[in-house]
């Protein structure tokens, strides 16, 4: 059954079943009486090679094509993946016992290898992976035998099973690796055979240093476009800027699973995605912009599945600007912010006042900060004790959504009242975050979402010193005193110690407010109810697809 058959949308434009793709040949054959599905995104996936890019877009691709050693489930609670058992031998050594049986998408057995190679690629820097600081901590992965794995840390790490459920730690299959390793080496020009290669990066040194400085940019460009994993679907094809079809993989480990087809596409505009799903050309979307949840939800053929998420919206300032040096504006401006009217006004309710960096859903969220209050003349008096009295003119950069744009033009609107002359700039959603990255904006607004439910992840690569290479850090804020509350909080193994750091680390960052927080999620996807049941919404916002039937 095809749930989300192509039909004319209220825009009248015709979209065919095709949609520019031809289905190409599998390795292994799709499951035959399995369920068609028809997915619209607001944003395009970045990229499927779980190393280069780190944003729910890709997340939502690449949870359905690879496997992580350990689950967790809807309570972020740790559960078995590919790992069956793990135990933690001592302060800095784990092992894990893999699952047998398990084969990947070109039909090649899974094996503790495989695992090896994977965490190995995540460290090296030719990859210059977006997640490195995820495992920066390991200093040795030995494959015990075909399905034993040691993994040996540098210190104690606490939240290590929690970022090994991440789904950039998705594992890979060896053989592409090696693969495109082998491509990267041919793209530079380099007569250096990949023994060679791995020889060099086990010694390290300069001439390891020189080559991987040559092959970094050519790294993922096999292995981005021909995804090889373990997860119940398999890739078939993408066509950039429409879609990424997928198909269900006969020889997945866990039976039960009834996909066939599953076609996502990017339908960036609200209204068209919204019609498509009314319509039936599309049988999930994994956005709803606020106004039109109840219209959804109340529909005779439409719901709304909700959701409390992990994620915390912020505006950030770049503290190396000297517009925002002064923590004075910074204040001020996060004080000039009506969080409840914007919840209000611009998201119909849908979000939780921020109260710390990091949500009321993640551990170690310290409820006993009050949150952020609205005060424009305590506002005022801030920005006339700063370097910036007399107000300055800066830029307001967002990724071009209806809401964003709303959002936007409010701040634009009430920091005007602070002499603040805000200009907007609207970005595609990729185009904005390789901008975000780049450390040259003003301001910006995105939102982060802790998706391993720990608060190392939400607040060590957000604002430790060590994490402006790319990690999160994108503000450029170092603060040596919040460095060592979050070094103690991943380090202690004591469920109260490790509160206590975090706690202090929110206190710290509340007073310096290298970011402001704005708002926590409350998320929610839209589902056609004659075409699809038993979709799921996880807390980091992943359309799980795992007890999908087509409605009786």
């Amino acid at each position: 059954m095809r749930l989300g058959k192509m039909m004319l949308t209220s825009l009248g434009v015709m979209l065919t079943a095709s949609l520019g793709y031809s289905m190409a040949t599998s390795s292994v054959d799709a499951q035959e009486d399995g369920v068609d599905l028809d997915i619209g995104l607001l944003n395009e996936p970045v990229s499927m090679d779980p190393h280069t890019a780190n944003d729910i877009p890709s997340a939502q691709i690449r949870t359905q094509l690879y496997d992580t050693l350990v689950k967790q489930d809807f309570d972020m609670e740790i559960g078995e993946g590919l790992a069956t058992d793990w135990e933690q031998v001592d302060d800095n050594t784990w092992s894990f016992t893999l699952r047998e049986g398990v084969t990947f998408h070109d039909g090649s057995d899974f094996t503790a290898e495989d695992v090896e190679a994977t965490l190995e690629r995540i460290l090296d820097p030719s990859s210059a992976s977006s997640v490195r600081f995820m495992f920066e901590m390991i200093t040795d992965i030995e494959s015990v035998d075909e399905h034993t794995l040691e993994i040996t840390t540098e210190y104690p790490f606490a939240p290590l099973l929690s970022n090994l459920s991440h789904n950039t730690a998705g594992i890979l299959s060896k053989d592409t690796i090696d693969e495109d390793y082998q491509n990267a080496l041919d793209e530079a020009g380099l007569d250096i055979t990949l023994d060679e290669y791995y020889e060099m990066r086990d010694e390290g040194g300069d001439e390891f240093d020189d080559v991987s400085a040559q092959i970094t940019e050519f790294i993922g460009n096999h292995l981005a476009p021909n995804p090889v994993g373990t997860g119940h679907l398999q890739f078939v094809s993408r066509t950039p800027g429409d879609n990424i079809v997928l198909e269900g993989f006969d020889d997945y480990y866990e039976e039960g699973r009834e996909l066939g087809t599953v076609t996502y596409r990017v339908i960036p505009e609200n209204q068209a995605r919204l019609a498509e799903l009314e319509t039936g050309g599309i049988a999930i979307s994994d956005s709803v912009d606020p106004v039109n949840m109840e219209r959804v939800r109340n529909a005779d053929n439409m719901d709304i599945i909700d959701q409390e998420g992990l994620s915390m919206t912020y505006l950030a300032f770049n503290v190396e600007n000297e517009l925002f040096a002064d923590v004075n504006v910074r204040k001020a401006i996060s004080h000039a912010l009506d969080r409840e009217g914007m919840i209000d006004g611009l998201l119909d309710g849908r979000g939780i006042h921020g109260s710390t960096h990091i949500a009321r859903t993640v551990n170690f969220h310290d409820e006993s900060f009050e949150e952020i209050e609205y005060d424009m003349e305590l506002a005022q008096e801030y920005m006339a004790e700063s370097d910036q009295a007399d107000g300055f003119s800066a830029t307001l950069w967002v990724s071009n959504s209806d809401t964003n744009r709303d959002l936007a033009q409010y701040m634009q609107e009430t920091l005007g009242e602070l002499k603040i002359d805000i200009t907007i700039e609207e970005y595609e959603f990729g185009t904005f975050l390789d901008m975000a990255n780049s450390g040259t904006h003003d301001m910006f607004m995105l939102q982060w979402i802790t998706v391993t439910g720990d608060a190392d992840y939400g607040l060590y690569p957000m604002f430790h010193t060590d994490s402006q290479d790319g990690s999160g850090n994108r503000w450029l804020y170092s603060n040596p005193e919040l460095d060592t509350e979050l070094e103690g909080g991943r380090q202690a193994q004591d469920e109260e110690e490790r509160a206590a750091f975090y706690s202090e680390a929110q206190r710290i960052l509340l007073e310096d407010l290298p970011i402001t927080p704005l708002y926590y999620s409350e998320l929610g996807i839209g589902i056609n109810t004659d075409l699809v049941s038993g979709v799921e919404l996880d807390p980091v916002g992943i359309i799980r697809l795992e007890n999908v039937t087509a409605p009786e």
